[in-house]
């Protein structure tokens, strides 16, 4: 995936997450990009405390395609997953990650809010503990600010 193809698809997952946020859900938004690079297979904004956008998407894609194709999908998603959804993305067998914000910075934001009790475990970690070689392109520095404004509005609002 080239630069200019991860920083268009990271802001289509941001308009994902302002989706759900009109919906009243926490403004995350994540999409499976085929191994073309081009092709958006699924969307999905974040559900509740326990469907993360990454985690349903992972879900549904691996309910949908076989391993074997997968791997060579990349998951696209505004902030750096949570070690649930990191661990969902490896189950299914998604072999690239594209995110455009770290978890840190998330927490930054959020600080001790009882709504994203963050965990300060960088998804590269949780992958390195595994058997795969995931691939992780991440933090975007093209994309962040623009993630990081809907989630200071957000977040300033609770």
């Amino acid at each position: 995936m080239t630069d200019e193809q991860a920083l268009r698809h990271l802001r289509r997952a941001n308009a994902i997450a302002a989706s759900a946020l009109a919906a009243g859900h926490h403004p995350f938004g994540a999409l499976l990009v085929a191994p073309d690079g081009e092709t958006v297979l699924l969307e999905q904004g974040n559900v509740d405390a326990v469907n993360h956008a990454e985690a349903v998407l992972a879900r549904n894609a691996a309910a949908m395609h076989a391993p074997e194709f997968l791997w060579d999908c990349t998951l696209v998603t505004t902030v750096e997953p949570c070690a649930m959804c990191a661990g969902t993305q490896y189950w299914a067998h998604i072999g690239r990650l594209v995110y455009g914000m770290e978890e840190r910075a998330l927490l930054t934001l959020t600080g001790a809010h009882p709504e994203n009790p963050t965990l300060d475990l960088p998804c590269r970690d949780v992958f390195a503990r595994g058997q795969k070689a995931m691939s992780v392109i991440g933090p975007v520095a093209a994309a962040e600010a623009e993630i990081a404004a809907l989630h200071r509005d957000f977040w300033a609002r609770r």
